[in-house]
């Protein structure tokens, strides 16, 4: 599904994309695919992954079923030797480089106590050194090239405090990638190279976040972000840099005026999950300060209705013990036991260890309950903390859905 046309403009362009076995990298590379453009899919995934789609060898596939011309690459953009290889591999078989894409990315919504310093290391790794050393080892032959892009799915930078307070590491990993374009943009305008950053308004939905979270139902289709790029690369490099996009701005540009068909349920096209990073009315920064009056005693009251709502299908179904350490206005610790016997909740620490320790105020835990605010977008919009198992986490929101039917 595209909503921006293809104009042929790619047609026997060479793209070198990172993590392009599948998501937003590899939605990109079928869009230029169509075009009739090289692309070389540089990604770890050789063989299939137990709960994700996709290799680099069915990526390739797809892009030649498309009219694209493929080179599959074992690549872990942590390996200089490997990056380099596949340059190698990518000249010799397509005689050059037009345009670069940095889209492998390692994400962990941690704060600090609870990042460990492998976890650390990985995304910074990746998202930053990945990035700085694909850009630095594919320069020579984005010289030779005269319409030479560099591409990093990225955000704009943002010195919000809110955007660090929850999961600096992260944030840090991430701008460094758009350091890179900021840097870079001006670093290589002598060369006629563009190099840009595209980041997505709402939340897209990968085979990775529906894993993470169970549910992409506010989210947009990665088709979005592969129109706005594909319009972002079709662009004179000469003049079009230093650019931090949001691809719902790139295609209106392009021409869309229409969004829907992007929406994974049309029904929630008013009820899009924002990303990361963004300053706008509804965004996670923009509420954080905003505070709602709630009569007190609805918590009790809540997890009254949810006691009689237990099942023993309801534990086969969820298999978790969550811990609820509420603060503001109605401040305690509670549970709900959906692991063991016919289910359980209360006010108190669970008997049993819990698999997921979820820290929120009060007015949006009632709001949660009531079925207002998801799990996941609370989680994205850092009005909730989550300790311990992310995916038992967000089976809440499937356990909340049943508790509500009642």
């Amino acid at each position: 599904m595209s909503l921006v046309a293809n104009t042929g403009k790619l047609a026997g362009r060479t793209l070198f994309i990172t993590g392009a076995s599948r998501g937003i990298g590899k939605a990109i590379a079928l869009k230029a695919a169509k075009d009739g453009a090289n692309v070389v899919v540089a990604a770890k995934t050789a063989e299939p992954h137990p709960k994700l789609p996709g290799t680099i060898y069915t990526a390739a596939e797809e892009i030649e079923a498309l009219g694209g011309k493929a080179l599959p690459c074992i690549v872990d953009v942590r390996d200089e030797k490997a990056v380099q290889k596949a340059i190698d591999e990518a000249v010799k078989k397509f005689n050059g480089i037009d345009i670069l894409i940095n889209n492998a990315s390692a994400i962990s919504l941690t704060d600090t106590p609870n990042t460990d310093m492998k976890r650390y290391d990985l995304m910074h790794s990746i998202n930053t050194r990945g990035t700085f050393l694909a850009s630095k080892l594919c320069l020579p032959h984005l010289k030779n090239s005269n319409h030479a892009h560099i591409l990093n799915l990225s955000p704009p930078l943002n010195m919000n405090p809110f955007w660090f307070a929850t999961h600096v590491a992260y944030t840090m990993a991430k701008y460094g990638m758009s350091m890179c374009v900021l840097g870079m943009s001006h670093e290589f305008k002598p060369f006629n190279i563009g190099v840009n950053a595209l980041w997505p308004m709402t939340g897209i939905a990968t085979a990775a976040i529906e894993m993470l979270t169970g549910d992409v139902s506010t989210s947009r289709k990665p088709e979005i972000v592969s129109d706005a790029a594909y319009y972002m690369l079709c662009q004179d490099p000469k003049t079009y840099t230093g650019n931090f996009a949001i691809d719902e701005d790139v295609v209106k540009k392009a021409g869309v005026t229409d969004l829907t068909p992007y929406a994974c349920d049309p029904s929630n096209i008013g009820n899009l999950l924002p990303d990361f990073f963004l300053d706008v009315p509804g965004s996670p920064s923009a509420q954080a300060a905003k505070k709602e009056g709630k009569p007190e005693g609805q918590i009790p009251t809540l997890f009254a209705a949810i006691g009689k709502s237990l099942s023993p299908d309801l534990v086969k179904k969820t298999q978790a013990v969550y811990q609820f350490n509420v603060k503001g206005k109605e401040e305690g610790v509670w549970h709900i036991d959906l692991k063991n016997g016919d289910g359980a909740c209360g006010q108190g620490e669970p008997k049993s260890p819990p698999d997921a320790t979820l820290t929120m105020d009060s007015g949006n835990f009632s709001d949660m309950f009531a079925g207002k605010l998801k799990p996941a977008t609370a989680f994205m919009m850092g009005k909730l903390k989550i300790k311990g198992d992310l995916q038992k986490a967000m089976k809440l929101e499937k356990m909340m859905k049943s508790l509500q039917k009642k």
